[in-house]
């Protein structure tokens, strides 16, 4: 399944274009980025990524775009979609530039409601690092339940392994009420 293009208030949302490279290897340069999400170092790495993200089964995946200027502010993917079960995944990151805006809680809310609705699916999780705190706080904005911690559950782009807290949204949870820049409430 394809993602369709979403607009999110002062977001958009996006499939990958292969025109998105240099972009992406910039922002993957985040020393965040790189210990969360694994990051790229190589334009050759950031090809990769991209191939991943736009071309991957089980994953619908957008660029998050300014809408106004269409700068990259990130990527939020729907992954690990079980169709049987009704479930899936959901990973994000965000550039730096772009932090402290909304942008990820606005972003993962979107794709939950689209694919909630076009998947379709009934349960949505969201695992992160216990030390992401960032993540922690996109989650609660997002609409998601904390429902536990799974200890040394998965290696990190520090090599480490990590404690994750897992959080869920179910397609009834009510959505959340996310601020949308430039648009009144």
């Amino acid at each position: 399944m394809d993602p369709v293009a979403l607009d999110v208030g002062a977001l958009h949302l996006r499939p990958w274009r292969e025109d998105d490279v240099d972009e992406v290897l910039a922002v993957q340069q985040d020393e965040a980025i790189r210990r969360w999400s694994g990051g790229v170092t190589t334009r050759d790495g950031a090809v990769a990524l991209l191939q991943r993200l736009a071309g991957q089964p089980g994953r619908i995946s957008w660029a998050v775009t300014d809408a106004a200027t269409g700068r990259l502010l990130g990527s939020v993917s729907v992954h690990s979609v079980n169709g049987v079960q009704g479930t899936a995944q959901i990973g994000y990151w965000v550039a730096a530039a772009a932090r402290g805006r909304s942008v990820a809680p606005r972003a993962v809310d979107a794709a939950c409601r689209w694919a909630f609705a076009t998947v379709p699916l009934e349960r949505v999780e969201l695992y992160h690092a216990v030390e992401n705190t960032a993540s922690g706080r996109v989650a609660r904005k997002a609409g998601f339940t904390l429902e536990g911690r799974l200890r040394s559950s998965y290696r990190y782009g520090d090599g480490l392994r990590h404690d994750e807290l897992l959080w869920g949204r179910l397609a009834g949870d009510p959505a959340p009420d996310l601020p949308v820049p430039g648009v009144p409430r």
